[in-house]
């Protein structure tokens, strides 16, 4: 009887093991299929430099963490800028491509905008992004950068997404941050991970999630557990935080409802709730955008195969955007911004960055 309970012991610990390593198997396989991939700006969308009157902009370069060289824009439209913004992209995307249209605006008003490629997209090196901290390791070789480049400017961060999580996280640096603005951002890096799970898994997600935290502390040590809450505290940078309510990428309980129930009554923050501007286009007009989300609709119906079947992908995706090249107003696009929300941006970069 004792030999039979060591051997149930043993396939049990077996067992367990095997568990364990088939969920950090399949939590890294998750995790890297979706965050550390090279990405490359939606070509038909892009933005260019062109596209914008009176806008100049000079090409720099530089190392991150690993030696990777990153690229980075300055952007300005006058000669001596009262300050230099930095701007943090979302994931999916450059910095330059995705987001000329806001460096163009603080350009035209007065700033300097330093925009960049994050590692493993666009123009920067990298196969891959490697996982979301990196979004925070390449901010602070940004700032470390301009810093030396451009010793007289009083620096703002700006970022959206993945950008409104690093320029929160990166406070915890040591850069001398006059004033963040954080759009739909969240507040650790598993969050993403956590909330697009919860759409695919439901509560299973939980599972595996103490994986990925593992996975990425192993990867990138202390970044990876560091959150924006920590930024905050070791900072004393003004912070404006915009989210809106029917995020359903970043969900608002992940990002702005952390930050307003602490911080809700100290005079350095200031918050912009929205209701209806969802996630990609939160800071945009959103009358053009809805244009053309009707008008992509309307042409999926004409499509004459299933386009949701693997082997068609590539054709779909090859019409798609050759229909997306050929009714886009490149000046409609280029000029969405939603100039309320952009006026109170640059009040609140004026009020803060003197």
């Amino acid at each position: 009887m004792k030999r039979f309970k060591k051997i149930m012991i043993c396939v049990a610990c077996v067992l367990v093991v095997l568990l364990i390593a088939g969920l950090w198997t399949t939590s890294v396989s998750i995790y890297n299929d979706n965050f550390d991939q090279r990405f490359e700006s939606y070509e038909p969308l892009k933005l260019y430099v062109e596209d914008f009157d009176g806008l100049n902009r000079t090409k720099y370069t530089f190392a991150s963490d690993k030696g990777q060289i990153l690229t980075g824009y300055l952007y300005t439209a006058d000669e001596e800028p009262q300050g230099l913004i930095v701007l943090a992209h979302g994931f999916g995307g450059g910095g330059h491509n995705s987001y000329m249209d806001v460096a163009n605006f603080f350009a035209q008003n007065g700033y300097a905008v330093f925009a960049y490629d994050a590692t493993g997209n666009d123009e920067s090196e990298g196969d891959g992004v490697g996982g979301l901290p990196q979004g925070v390791i390449d901010l602070d070789a940004a700032l470390t950068f301009v810093e030396k480049e451009f010793p007289d400017l009083s620096i703002g961060l700006f970022g959206h997404s993945w950008g409104g999580y690093s320029v929160c996280n990166v406070l915890r640096y040591d850069h001398d941050i006059k004033a963040v603005i954080s759009c739909s951002g969240f507040n650790r890096s598993s969050d993403l991970f956590e909330s697009e799970g919860k759409k695919q898994a439901g509560a299973a997600i939980y599972l595996l999630l103490p994986f990925v935290k593992i996975h990425e502390f192993v990867k990138y040590g202390k970044t990876a557990v560091s959150t924006a809450m920590d930024g905050f505290k070791d900072s004393d940078a003004n912070v404006l935080i915009l989210h809106s309510a029917d995020d359903n990428v970043v969900p608002i309980e992940y990002g702005y409802d952390i930050y307003y129930e602490k911080y809700k009554e100290d005079p350095r923050f200031s918050f912009i709730r929205l209701e209806n501007k969802g996630h990609n286009y939160v800071y945009n007009d959103q009358e053009y955008v809805n244009e053309l989300n009707d008008n992509f609709d309307k042409w999926l119906k004409t499509i004459d195969y299933d386009y949701l079947i693997p082997e068609n992908r590539e054709q779909f995706e090859k019409d798609r955007a050759d229909y997306m090249t050929c009714i886009l107003d490149r000046e409609k696009w280029c000029n969405n911004l939603d100039m309320d929300l952009f006026e109170t941006f640059l009040q609140f970069y004026n009020d803060n960055m003197k």
